[in-house]
């Protein structure tokens, strides 16, 4: 991603503080373009990842899953660029009066961890209450959907499950495979009823996860079902009981491609629909 033309981000959430510092010197090997991290705010030892990233002065610091303001104004003295990912007008707002150098805001469409609005309604509005600028994510693959961000207001994009098909990416093929097989309604949210929605591929692990919850029989149930799972889906390639976090766009993921290809790509077919509707 760094060397294809993107902003490459390391996600931390798999990582211990001090693999994480090890991840960071093996891509500072590998290119001398910045780079960033990805702060996952429910990780266990999010202090100590917060501080490895200051202390290891990473350019660009991305959050997720939560309100990064108590360590902003450390990240910022240490020189990085904070991007806060938001689901929400009021805590975009927040990280704005925070310090944050610009939003990613993120909606419901994307994989992982989601908030309730859709990317088409939760940027415009998110531009129109902060000065800061404003990076569209979530549903994001192609460039049409890009030149649509930029016509919301957005001065960036984010993607995420197109690259999760990428040849790079170190996910298990099984987890790919299952990226490619999916269509237009493959994802589903879990979690709403315990406060934490994420969006995975359907599978059973999934499905039994939902019927769980409209019940709320057993809520032990539910964190025994989703601890290590995404371990198992990453790493041991598990399409049955694996978390396979992925965003609705996986329907339009055909096949495994570089990076290179990929972006390139994205960046063509944004130039057409841009020189469609000017």
């Amino acid at each position: 991603m760094i060397n294809a033309g993107g902003l490459g981000i390391i996600a931390s959430g798999g990582y211990a503080p001090e693999a994480l510092r090890e991840q960071i010197i093996i891509a500072r090997e590998i290119t001398k373009n910045p780079f960033g991290v990805n702060v996952m705010l429910m990780h266990p030892q999010v202090d100590e990842i917060a501080k490895v990233v200051a202390e290891e002065k990473i350019a660009v610091v991305t959050t997720g899953a939560g309100n990064p303001g108590q360590y902003v104004e450390m990240w910022k003295a240490s020189g990085a660029l904070v991007f806060p990912v938001i689901p929400s007008v009021a805590l975009a707002k927040r990280m704005e009066r925070a310090g944050a150098d610009a939003i990613i805001a993120e909606g419901g469409e994307s994989g992982g961890h989601v908030g309730e609005l859709t990317t088409m309604a939760l940027v415009p509005q998110v531009v129109d209450s902060v000065n800061i600028p404003v990076i569209a994510a979530g549903g994001i693959a192609s460039g049409r959907q890009m030149l649509a961000a930029f016509c919301l207001g957005a001065i960036g994009v984010q993607v995420g499950t197109c690259l999760l098909a990428s040849t790079e990416c170190p996910i298990h093929d099984n987890y790919k495979e299952a990226i490619i097989k999916a269509n237009d309604t493959a994802t589903i949210v879990t979690g709403r009823s315990v406060g934490v929605p994420v969006r995975v591929i359907k599978n059973q692990m999934a499905k039994k996860y939902v019927e769980i919850e409209k019940t709320m029989s057993d809520k032990m149930e539910l964190e025994k079902m989703t601890l290590g799972s995404l371990r198992k889906a990453v790493h041991d390639g598990d399409c049955v009981n694996g978390s396979l976090m992925a965003g609705q766009v996986a329907g339009q993921i055909e096949k495994i491609r570089p990076i290179a290809e990929i972006l390139q790509e994205i960046y063509n077919d944004y130039l057409r629909a841009k020189e469609l509707i000017c």
